[in-house]
Order: structure tokens, then C-alpha cells, then sequence
């Protein structure tokens, strides 16, 4: 699947009530499983038994996941509950009349508590062919597999800055600070339209730039 190579697939359905069954979920969230996924699939494995790359640090394996949607939709909550869940690192390809959307995100170890990490931004790729996207398995280890998975699936969401180099988490620590920047944008753009008075429009405005001058440098 995505162009991975043969030693890794798995191709297993996995029944929808182990998820929601084994994984706390509130009666909504069960419900939207239920109503918003038909099918199930552990699509292959990806770790140090299925190809010649070292385990990492970190991650050890990498599940790719693919849901068979029952509608064009799904409730993005439902993948970061099974994400902060499963002790693996997945990928989410969500099918839906033969076209695939990949999902992964940016996630740590929990610090503690019961739950196995703590998930950070999720990137999706657009709807597309499976046959228009490859995961290219790159790295030496499965720490940098799968952060640049992360990457190919984010694209320019995660764009590097001036240092080529620079590491995925900075990254995404930039690209939060810049999805932040922009609600507030947008919320002062929403006051602004409202504003009856000529002296807080121009004080809005300004503050405004300052923060449209502050995405540019993030």
C-alpha cells in the first residue's frame, strides 16, 4: 500500500468493537465510530523484522491503519483517541470511494498517566489515488522514518524554516505558533468588520499588521 514494500503488509480487518470496546470513549464519540466507519485494516508493519532499518528510541513500529469510511467524513477526534492509545505510531489512510486521505500526527510520550502518548497537530494529505501517493521510507532508524512520514504527509504544513536542519519538532512547534497566529487574525478581522467607531478600527488595524508582520517572520 502507498508504495511499501511487500515485506511489510499485513492486510488483517480488524474488528471495529476491539477498538471502541478496549479504548475509553465517550457515547459520542462510540457512536460516531460506529456511523462513520465501515471497515477496518491493519495494512502493514513497518519495523526493524519487516525492513533493513534499526529501531529508534522512540518508535519501535509503525502501524498504517486504513478506515473505510462509511460517508465522506470523519470526526478527526476519533483518530487522536486511538493515536494517544495505542502504544505504536500509526498512519491513518482513510478510503473513501477509491480515493485515500493519510493522516498522521505529531505525537510524544505521555509523561504519565494512563495513556500511552500525548498528540500533538494532526497533517492529512488531500484526497488522492492510491496509486498518486508513495511513503518513501527514509532514515536510518524508526525514529526518522516516521518523522519523515510525518513530513511527506504534512507538506508544506511543515516546511522547514531558514535552517535546513532544522528539527521536526521545532517545526512543529513553528507551525503551531503560526496556526495560533492566524485564529487570532481571523477573530480580529471578524472584530474589525463590526466596529462602528473610526478610532478602535485604526487601533485594530494596527495590531492587525503586527500580527500578520508576526506570521511572516514564524
Amino acid at each position: 500500500m502507498f508504495g511499501l514494500p511487500r515485506t511489510t503488509a499485513v492486510d488483517k480487518r480488524i474488528p471495529k468493537r476491539k477498538f471502541y470496546e478496549k479504548i475509553p470513549i465517550s457515547p459520542a464519540l462510540k457512536r460516531d465510530f460506529i456511523e462513520q466507519i465501515r471497515n477496518v485494516y491493519w495494512r502493514n508493519k513497518i519495523a526493524a523484522a519487516t525492513v533493513n532499518v534499526a529501531a529508534g528510541a522512540t518508535v519501535t513500529e509503525v502501524e498504517v491503519f486504513e478506515i473505510e469510511l462509511s460517508g465522506g467524513a470523519l470526526n478527526e477526534e476519533l483518530l487522536r483517541q486511538i493515536d494517544r492509545e495505542i502504544p505504536y505510531h500509526i498512519v491513518f489512510a482513510l478510503e473513501y470511494g477509491e480515493r485515500h486521505q493519510l493522516w498522521i500526527s505529531y505525537k510524544e510520550p505521555a509523561a504519565a498517566g494512563r495513556v500511552a502518548f500525548k498528540v500533538e497537530n494532526c497533517y492529512h494529505t488531500d484526497w488522492l489515488r492510491e496509486d498518486d501517493f508513495s511513503l518513501k521510507i527514509e532514515g536510518l532508524d524508526l525514529d526518522a522514518v516516521y518523522e519523515n512520514f510525518v513530513r511527506q504527509i504534512a507538506g508544506n504544513a511543515l516546511r522547514r524554516g531558514r535552517d535546513a536542519a532544522e528539527s521536526l519538532k521545532r517545526s512543529v512547534e513553528r507551525e503551531t505558533r503560526r496556526r495560533r497566529l492566524e485564529k487570532q487574525i481571523d477573530a480580529l478581522e471578524n472584530k474589525i468588520r463590526r466596529e462602528k467607531q473610526l478610532n478602535r478600527r485604526v487601533e485594530m488595524n494596527a495590531k492587525l499588521k503586527q500580527l500578520k508582520n508576526k506570521t511572516e517572520v514564524s
